[in-house]
């Protein structure tokens, strides 16, 4: 079954309605220059509200943190996913995946051509997921800009990847068909500004994805 993360997540009330939906993911940026960025205090109270949903994924967001804000983060907020979204090399992963044994542990990789995509070979034997988004060279995801989808079409990395960047309710099937993902993730296609989801968008997202998650 194809997974699904809604990413950049802000306020509480929101993160208990799309959990609601049978999301299977959320994701809450722990960047402190992202406008998504939520603190670990403010990330525990959605993470003890979401008590009622033991199989969700809370996903805390990170780009290049020291080992010792990752454990202070995850300690603060509960969060039991550790997405690294930055240029962590496959060392500082090792490490990380050795001090949270029972967390899920994902890569994201900016994609912008053949050579960036072979780093995944790297990281595949030591993640749960990895993440493929659209490269830019300053933002760390939710640009709303989509890429060259057409180099995912023979991709297999040995785990399990999900697609991310530039994905909206209008254009998601395109993509899941021509990828054959095993995950999605979207942020800012189904938003009303930065941090704040519109939830029509969110439902109209999981009617149009029931074919593929049924």
């Amino acid at each position: 079954m194809l997974m699904l993360k809604i990413c950049g997540l802000t306020q509480a009330l929101q993160a208990i309605e799309i959990a609601k939906l049978g999301v299977d993911a959320l994701g809450l940026i722990c960047v402190t220059r992202s406008l998504r960025y939520i603190d670990p205090f403010r990330i525990q109270e959605i993470t003890e509200k979401l008590a009622a949903f033991p199989n969700l994924l809370t996903v805390g967001v990170f780009a290049n943190a020291k080992l010792e804000t990752i454990n202070k983060t995850v300690n603060i907020s509960g969060i039991n996913t550790i997405q690294l979204h930055g240029q962590e090399s496959p060392e500082f992963v090792t490490t990380l995946r050795t001090k949270f044994p029972n967390h899920t542990l994902i890569k994201a990789l900016g994609v912008k051509d053949q050579a960036s995509l072979d780093q995944a070979k790297d990281y595949a034997p030591l993640v749960d997921i990895l993440l493929l988004d659209a490269y830019h060279p300053q933002q760390l995801g939710g640009t709303g800009q989509a890429w060259d989808w057409n180099l995912l079409k023979d991709f297999q990395p040995g785990c399990p990847w999900w697609l991310a960047g530039g994905l909206n309710p209008d254009n998601v099937v395109e993509a899941i068909r021509l990828t054959n993902p095993d995950g999605i993730d979207l942020s800012s296609g189904v938003e009303l500004s930065p941090g704040v989801k519109n939830l029509t968008k969110v439902q109209d997202l999981i009617q149009t994805l029931q074919p593929f998650r049924p």
